[in-house]
């Protein structure tokens, strides 16, 4: 074979097609609780950038394990011929009723698949499977044991004992909640199966790694892009000779609100689109911007935005430019008494409040009439706390596994789950955004704050940085 292929068998309902769905970051892998879902070989190709670098051949489970291996014991004569005899066995039932799975599995066996053989880690070991592992055995293919714990590992050291017995190779993975690092190391193991492909596996390895680097970069640019489009919003209307000016002043600001709702929302589809995920229920509380008071919670910066360290470093980087200014108007004979003082009291201010968002304001216009605007907001924790919040929702989107159907509920991830920002980070962060509010269009700013959030995103992604390895639910049970 020019690229290794690796066919997924195992007992109905231990969560095969999960296992294919996660490895081949393809979630339209038809997955459900009910055995015998799968009932064809179905190939899925992991290709980067056009290159094929491996298949996963989604596979039906066994159903007459034990009759299938009583006939194969009929006719074998030595161990050198049970590879023939396996063969012999397919052309035999092929094209009958007696051994419709038994054959559909088999057949990539036959034409040289490797074997990935699925077991559950929270069901004890038992008899049945071990004619299953015999034909496998027989087949003469090399194989891996895959323990795939869905509710529980209670019994996974049970499964290792059983397992090695037959395997030369036994590993355990969580198809829902295994980040892409474990699913690198898995793929670096498969290499093990077979000499010849040591290298394309090494190569496939290498081709995710860069791609989702490439990956983690668009998405910060994505990010960026948005806060940028939400810092710089601007909304406008003119007035009739005599309208309810309050009942427009309040249409444009709800206007303005939704529009930034809107702004955050295409964001989350773009980062879930990035990283190949299509039908994800995402399930998040809206951004706080109609409530000034839940914008400045506590909570809300507990869980999205800067710890009360970090909101004092916002305020000194704002605040210190006020002073700086007031320095440079003096011709420094302040002795750059402004910078330590505008640095204290941004500080403080910063920690208590903030300027309200999306406020409408009259303007008279120069030939006669009215119109309201919008003007962007200058509020110092509004994009903290956007950022904050695609932050979160970057991790978990990049390191959900695509075999996990279950709804994306972001206000409910684990407490911690991202490191506390660097102070270097933080005051880059409000220099961007400062820098933003005052002139957008200045060169180079948007490019600055790209490159500050792909260092936190990048950050973020290192082992270190573990995220929530959930007890497991239905959704990897599924054949």
């Amino acid at each position: 074979m020019s690229t290794p292929v690796f066919a997924v068998v195992g007992h109905p309902n231990k969560g095969k097609s999960s296992i294919v769905s996660t490895l081949a970051s393809d979630d339209s892998v038809r997955i459900a609780p009910d055995p015998g879902t799968t009932a064809v070989c179905r190939s899925f190709p992991m290709r980067v950038d056009g290159e094929l670098l491996y298949t996963l051949v989604d596979t039906p489970g066994f159903q007459r394990a034990r009759r299938a291996l009583q006939w194969m014991t009929e006719r074998e004569t030595n161990a050198s011929r049970r590879p023939e005899v396996v063969r012999a066995f397919v052309r035999e039932f092929r094209d009958t009723d007696q051994f419709p799975d038994e054959c559909e599995l088999l057949t990539p066996l036959i034409e040289g698949a490797g074997i990935l053989y699925v077991v559950d880690g929270s069901v004890p070991y038992g008899p049945e499977y071990e004619a299953e592992m015999k034909i496998l055995r027989w087949s003469g293919q090399p194989s891996m044991g895959l323990i795939n714990p869905i509710h529980s590992a209670e019994f996974v050291d049970e499964w290792r004992t059983a397992l090695g017995q037959y395997f030369s190779v036994v590993r355990v993975f969580n198809a829902v909640y295994s980040e892409f690092g474990k699913r690198i190391d898995l793929l670096r193991a498969f290499g093990l199966l077979r000499e010849e492909w040591q290298r394309p596996l090494d190569r496939a390895v290498a081709a995710l790694q860069t791609d989702r680097n490439a990956r983690l970069d668009r998405a910060a640019r994505a990010i960026s892009s948005i806060i940028e489009e939400m810092l710089t919003l601007r909304l406008e209307t003119r007035l009739k000779d005599t309208p309810d000016v309050e009942r427009e002043r309040a249409r444009l600001e709800q206007k303005y609100r939704r529009a930034l709702q809107t702004l955050e929302g295409r964001c989350r589809d773009r980062v879930e689109e990035i990283y190949d995920h299509h039908a994800i229920q995402r399930q998040e509380a809206a951004l706080p911007i109609l409530d000034e008071d839940q914008l400045f919670s506590q909570e809300t910066w507990r869980v999205f935005g800067l710890s009360n360290r970090q909101l004092l470093t916002v305020g000194a980087v704002s605040g210190g430019a006020i002073g700086g200014a007031v320095d440079a108007a003096s011709g420094g004979a302040s002795f750059f008494l402004g910078s330590v003082l505008g640095a204290g009291v941004g500080a403080v201010t910063t920690y208590l409040a903030g300027d309200k968002l999306g406020e409408a304001k009259l303007l008279h216009l120069p030939l006669g009439g009215r119109k309201l605007v919008v003007t962007p907001t200058r509020n110092v924790r509004f994009p903290h706390v956007v950022f904050g919040r695609a932050r979160l929702h970057h991790a978990l989107v990049a390191n959900r596994a695509h075999a996990l159907r279950d709804p994306l509920n972001i206000d409910e991830s684990t407490p911690g789950l991202l490191r506390e920002l660097e102070g270097s980070r933080v005051r880059e962060l409000e220099r961007c955004f400062r820098l933003l509010r005052k002139d957008p269009r200045r060169s180079g700013t948007a490019d600055r704050l790209y490159e500050t959030i792909r260092a936190v995103l990048r950050d973020d992604d290192l082992p270190s940085a573990d995220l929530p390895q959930e007890s497991g639910g239905g959704a990897g049970a599924a054949d």
